[in-house]
């Protein structure tokens, strides 16, 4: 197969933990997908070892001086941009037709919205972007031409249900599992004892420290509530979380003639990725295979909203519309920061997020200007309280 018949991909993000599993899918079908761009914020040295792997045309550094660390090492073959521009820019850039974006927060709306424009196929690992963008980004994608597909396991899963069966008359509801996190039996009195150090370590899962945490708050799975409304088009009411400890079913789909499709795999990123980047196609993946009799009972349970006000808190934002959601996850950024540097108690979270969100009522998100507005002052409201 000729460079002409391969997806030519752009990775945002590409040394975070998203981007360099998206990288072992494109090494793993170097004849199916071909590493055009690359862009890192400040991993200098990793990203270096990328590009001379996958010998990208281009490649960019956010961080001007972690870029100038490397810029006599780069390839001659390759061309190094630096700086946010460049990196918003590298989304509509004319030698990819694809383009992953993994970068973390609310960072990659901007960078969403110019790929839409361009007409891109994105694979989204990005859920700020519509949590904070949502019309935004449906608009753009629709008068673009782009093609938005769910790079999360638990919305690829569900993406993956719906096939032949998008028809919002069809679906009854959804059901979004979420693992519970490393505190899932925790006391309302031990949640209040959490370390730094009990939240990053995830059962199930290899993720990023901001995730992680999100994850142990379940603020991770109110975020996918909310990306969920917009990437399959349902009331709050009709997207649900279960509990499902084990991580082996993803997500699930429950139909209007009692029907319930779910899709299960093992607990490994690399799956719904390949399934974004592919897609249509089914091909070999480089994860283990899920192996049906020596698998683990699968259990669910319902979401304990007193212990996780998290969720709560998404579900009220999701709700309430406007700029909430804007507020819920700028405010959420900056507690989760305060807690990784010890500032604030684990349980500090919610309250941060909550005061923001009392705050911001008011607020707007129906242009461009008014989301970056509200995310700045969400920001200072949960740093300040």
């Amino acid at each position: 197969m000729g460079d002409t018949d391969k997806i030519k991909l752009a990775v945002l993000g590409s040394t975070g933990s998203i981007g360099t599993q998206a990288l072992s899918v494109a090494a793993a079908h170097p004849d199916k997908i071909k590493v055009t761009a690359l862009c890192a914020y400040s991993q200098a040295e990793k990203l270096l070892e990328q590009i001379h792997f996958f010998h990208p045309a281009m490649a960019c550094l956010v961080d001007e001086a972690a870029a100038a660390r490397i810029a006599g090492e780069v390839p001659k073959g390759t061309q190094l941009v630096t700086g946010r521009a460049a990196m918003i820019a590298m989304a509509a850039w004319e030698g990819a037709d694809t383009c992953l974006v993994a970068v973390v927060g609310i960072a990659g709306l901007e960078a969403v919205l110019v790929a839409a424009k361009a007409g891109k196929r994105i694979a989204l690992a990005n859920k700020e972007a519509l949590v904070t963008g949502g019309a935004l980004v449906l608009e753009a994608v629709h008068k673009g031409g782009a093609q938005l597909l769910p790079v999360d396991s638990e919305h690829g899963a569900i993406f993956q249900c719906i096939q032949g069966n998008a028809d919002d008359k069809r679906v009854e509801k959804i059901w979004l599992t979420a693992s519970g996190g490393p505190f899932r039996g925790y006391t309302a009195d031990q949640m209040v004892q959490v370390t730094v150090e009990q939240a990053l370590n995830h059962p199930n899962w290899a993720m990023g420290a901001k995730i992680t945490i999100d994850s142990a708050t379940m603020m991770n799975k109110g975020l996918e509530v909310i990306e969920a409304r917009w990437l399959f088009g349902l009331a709050p009411e009709r997207i649900q979380v279960a509990v499902h400890p084990q991580s082996i079913v993803h997500s699930a789909v429950a139909f209007c003639d009692g029907s319930v499709l779910a899709q299960l795999g093992v607990a490994d990123m690399r799956i719904p990725i390949q399934y974004a980047l592919l897609y249509p196609k089914r091909m070999e993946s480089p994860a283990q295979h899920l192996d049906l009799f020596t698998c683990p009972p699968l259990t669910f349970e319902e979401p304990d909203f007193a212990r996780f006000p998290c969720l709560r808190l998404a579900y009220e934002a999701l709700r309430a519309g406007g700029a909430a959601p804007v507020v819920l996850n700028g405010a959420n950024e900056v507690a989760v920061a305060k807690f990784l540097n010890s500032q604030i108690r684990f349980m500090d979270i919610p309250r941060l997020v909550e005061y923001a969100l009392e705050q911001g009522a008011h607020l707007k998100a129906d242009t461009i200007g008014e989301v970056v507005e509200a995310d700045r002052l969400s920001r200072i409201w949960a740093a300040n309280k």
